[in-house]
């Protein structure tokens, strides 16, 4: 689950990162009993949280993430509800970022999309959002889905301003799916009729890939672990953030 991650020996402010939870945060724990983790360490989690699937409705979930001894910072999914559209939450400041948080929650963070975020003197770019292949299993049988799950004309133009105006320079990039080169096509789920799929997201990040000079990008959504040229997939491992 965890690469090259020494036992810490009061360094400080740590950053990790992971992949999709979807609800589920038993790794996180294990992580942070093993660890000795703090509050004042970071946990990233690249998209689908898990934690605003029900709205307003998550309090539970959201009560017990907050007692662990470390402080989650998550990107936007596509199976999860849009923080920006739950009254709760109010824009905090985090890392040099704008963040979504709740006043009961204050250690759960939801990042911007199109924010830049300063860890450890490194940059980072988020752009969360993806297109939820299930989508039409969802509606069909009643289970949340939400239109907004892409990021929008609105929010690209946000994106691109800001690595406008770094000259397109930045030292990372934090999204929930990847460029639609990188797609990994081998975990493909064989029921799904890829013609049928929204790639305009993908499709959009090559644009930005293309372009974009970098140094790492951390990427979650397709429920695999690789690494391919300066892009890595994670699921279920975690690391510290380089």
């Amino acid at each position: 689950m965890c690469r090259n991650i020494d036992v810490r020996f009061d360094m400080g402010e740590m950053v990790y990162v992971t992949g999709d939870t979807h609800g589920e945060f038993a790794r996180i724990k294990t992580f942070c009993e093993e660890f000795n983790t703090t509050k004042k360490d970071v946990m990233i989690i690249l998209g689908d949280a898990g934690i605003n699937y029900y709205g307003s409705g998550d309090k539970s979930r959201k009560k017990k993430l907050q007692k662990l001894p470390i402080t989650l910072f998550c990107i936007h999914g596509n199976h999860e509800q849009r923080p920006e559209a739950i009254e709760t939450y109010k824009l905090d400041n985090f890392h040099g970022g704008k963040v979504y948080v709740e006043e009961a929650f204050p250690d759960l963070k939801f990042a911007k999309d199109g924010e830049v975020y300063d860890f450890d003197g490194r940059e980072y770019v988020v752009i969360g959002g993806a297109y939820s292949v299930d989508k039409f299993y969802r509606l069909a049988r009643g289970v949340n889905w939400f239109d907004n799950e892409q990021p929008s004309d609105e929010t690209k133009a946000v994106v691109e301003s800001v690595l406008t105006d770094r000259q397109w320079n930045v030292y990372g990039v934090l999204s929930h799916t990847c460029p639609l080169k990188y797609e990994p096509v081998e975990v493909f789920l064989p029921m799904i009729d890829q013609s049928t799929v929204d790639k305009t997201t993908e499709e959009w990040l090559d644009k930005i890939e293309d372009k974009l000079t970098y140094e790492k990008w951390y990427c979650g959504h397709y429920h695999t672990e690789k690494e391919i040229d300066k892009l890595r997939f994670m699921f279920n491992d975690i690391d510290m953030l380089k």
